[in-house]
């Protein structure tokens, strides 16, 4: 019962010391609640009200859960909640305690809430009485009342918990809602169990508060005299309705709970489609018996929570599923690859069985080069996660044939277009000759690489991108433009899917911004920074998964004897000219003969214009070095024509004859061999050892 005419309340200054002699008059307590400290003071009256003595008192509002049952406590924090809320002023309500003796009578308090200066409340002021001679003449009448008022919040809270298990999607979820402060414990119970049905037997997966379990009980058999067991074997409801009926029926568990002060429990079946998942108990310390409307409140709960864990259930063996399904299409293993440290990391989505397409791979290829790839096929499903794997197998499969990274993806994007699948994917390819440190690198519409110095110094690598795989071979815009990244010692490459950088709120921009500061500031060793990124990403979730590759090129030891580079240039493929260039200049680094670079570029440069000039196939550029008396660079163009290359005489306005001259003035030797088909032009040049 509540009532709103409260009015407002002050205290004397030596309160309670000398209680207010007109409350005092009409035999009313008065209570003043701090509500910063939670001290719930009150004077002697107020005392006589509830029935406690001083003693018995320790000036917090949970100490009087002695005389409140917890139904009428329940509902009266509720009212009080509600006014502080709500901006209200006062609250006032009729509530029942029970007395030292045992029997229940009725109370009344009234409540003035004092709120500061911003309308925070702060202290409430009131009033208690006995209000029994007051409700004498109504008791019936009040009595229904609170019996409706519970079956009111029952229902209340039976609606609010299938409320809350509408959105429970594991097992996990399920307890958790039922354990919550504002789950079925509102229902008065004191303590919960429930069980799941596993392989005949019943595995407990639920049970509180701390210090309810009863040893043994961890799995128990079907046929075995406990009350989930039997109403799982008998798939009705169990209600126990008084201690004596507890030991009586059940005299294996009874020993174990007398401590529990048990004096009713419920038990129902988890039944869903038909048959029983499990079994849920609740234990009462308050109550004798149960209403017939109470019995069919508890049996429609039991039937939410069934639906609700059979459909966490199948949501976990789908999530298992398709868990399994995108493991099995990453690769199994990373290789090792002499002269670099390799990281890889996957993070599924937050979504749960939602997984996506992101993929990462590292390709081992001829002539010490890697391949590593990044990408993300559209969607978050089993159907990304299948064409994640195709996409994979025959990416992988282009760049082991020695086609070159723009062919590569091109034909990717054609095999994507005709899967006539409604997906399309963002990709990056970096294929990358850890001798020289030349990479080069193709985006088809994914996000930049980043690149990290030993120091710490880490910046984003703009690359010139073409459209994703799948739209732009639908558009017939396959041509990718071919970045170069020249990866110096120590340096680490890092390719990453965008549920790494994407951030709620924030544009690309700043989350690469953010993701590059994150990194600069990591640890050196890749695996270490692979781990605080995908840490980072645990703690930020997401709907998106996140997949990273980090490649970090060791310090090489000076090259040995018969070290070799190889770059196959195409007919009218600037981007592999483009890339042999790269990878020579970077070899005469790496190997010590920046004295002679200028030389070795400068011949190699015109062997390979003369293979590609004078036949009608490609060149492949040879790069190696030769140890004996005197340590050698030799460079050999191999192409497929078996005319040997002439010397002519330019003239003096010629503008071509001149390339044997050159080669023949600037090498130290050069020659050429027969080869199968075809012939190899070349050239040597004494380079001094490395100190």
């Amino acid at each position: 019962m509540v009532d709103r005419g409260a009015s407002a309340l002050s205290l004397p200054d030596d309160w309670p010391a000398h209680p207010d002699p007109i409350l005092a008059l009409n035999r009313m307590g008065s209570f003043d609640w701090d509500l910063d400290s939670g001290v719930f003071h009150m004077d002697a009256q107020a005392h006589e009200v509830f029935d406690v003595r001083p003693d018995e008192y320790d000036g917090k509002p949970e100490s009087l859960a002695i005389r409140v049952p917890r139904p009428e406590a329940f509902r009266l924090d509720g009212l009080v909640s509600k006014a502080l809320k709500d901006g209200s002023e006062n609250y006032g309500a009729y509530f029942r305690i029970r007395c030292r003796d045992g029997t229940l009578r009725w109370t009344h308090t009234q409540g003035y809430i004092r709120r500061d200066e911003t309308g925070r409340p702060r202290r409430i002021i009131g009033i208690v009485r006995d209000a029994t001679e007051e409700l004498a003449e109504s008791e019936e009448r009040r009595e229904q009342a609170a019996e409706h008022e519970a079956r009111r919040q029952q229902t209340s809270v039976v609606q609010v918990t299938t409320a809350a298990l509408a959105h429970a999607r594991t097992v996990q979820d399920v307890i958790d809602v039922l354990k919550d402060t504002h789950g079925i414990t509102h229902l008065g119970a004191t303590s919960l169990v429930m069980g799941l049905v596993e392989a005949g037997r019943i595995r407990l997966v639920a049970e509180g508060p701390a210090g309810s379990f009863v040893p043994g009980t961890m799995v128990t058999r079907i046929d075995e005299q406990y009350p989930m067991s039997e109403v799982v074997r008998t798939l009705s409801p169990r209600f126990i309705e008084s201690p004596e009926e507890f030991a009586e029926r059940y005299p294996i568990l009874w020993p174990n709970i007398t401590d529990l002060n048990i004096t009713a429990a419920a038990y129902m079946p988890l039944i869903a489609q038909a048959r029983p998942i499990g079994a849920i108990g609740l234990l009462y310390s308050d109550r004798s018996g149960f209403t017939p409307e109470e019995r069919n409140v508890l049996v429609a709960l039991g039937s939410s929570i069934a639906q609700s864990l059979q459909r966490a259930m199948f949501y976990e063996q789908e999530k298992d599923l398709a868990t399994g399904l995108q493991q099995a299409m990453l690769p199994r293993t990373i290789p090792s690859v002499p002269g670099a440290d390799v990281a890889v990391r996957y993070r599924s989505a937050s979504l749960g069985r939602d997984i996506g397409g992101d993929w990462y791979d590292l390709i081992p290829l001829p002539g010490g080069r890697v391949g590593a790839v990044i990408g993300d096929v559209q969607g978050h499903d089993t159907h990304a996660a299948a064409v994640m794997g195709q996409l994979r197998i025959v990416l992988r499969a282009y760049a082991a044939e020695g086609h070159t990274p723009a062919t590569v993806m091109a034909r990717a994007s054609v095999f994507l277009h005709e899967l006539d699948t409604d997906r399309f994917a963002t990709c990056l390819y970096a294929e990358a000759d850890l001798s020289t440190g030349v990479v080069q690198v193709v985006r088809a519409g994914h996000i930049d690489p980043l690149l990290r110095e030993p120091g710490g110094a880490c910046r984003r690598v703009a690359v010139e991108g073409g459209l994703p795989l799948g739209l732009s071979a639908e558009f017939g815009r396959l041509e990718y433009p071919v970045g170069t990244i020249e990866l110096d010692s120590d340096h680490t490459l890092l390719l990453c899917t965008d549920g790494l950088v994407e951030q709620p709120g924030a544009d690309l921009d700043d989350g690469m911004q953010t993701l590059t500061a994150l990194i600069a500031a990591g640890p050196n060793d890749v695996r270490d920074l692979a781990d605080l990124l995908i840490d980072v990403a645990e703690e930020r979730g997401g709907d998106d998964d996140v997949a990273l590759l980090l490649l970090r090129r060791r310090v090489l030891d000076a090259p040995q004897a018969g070290g070799r580079l190889q770059q196959h240039v195409a007919p009218g493929d600037p981007e592999a000219l483009t890339g042999a260039r790269h990878m020579i200049r970077a070899a005469v680094r790496a190997w010590g003969a920046e004295d002679r670079a200028d030389e070795i570029e400068l011949v190699a440069d015109e062997l390979i214009t003369n293979a590609l000039m004078h036949t009608e196939g490609a060149a492949v550029v040879t790069l190696r070095v030769l140890a004996g008396s005197d340590r050698r660079l030799r460079v050999e163009v191999e192409d497929s024509s078996s005319a040997l290359p002439r010397r002519r005489e330019a003239g003096e306005s010629g503008v071509s004859g001149r390339g044997l001259l050159l080669v023949d003035l600037l090498t130290d030797v050069w020659g050429v061999e027969a080869r199968g088909g075809g012939k190899a032009v070349w050239c040597e040049f004494v380079v001094p050892e490395r100190s």
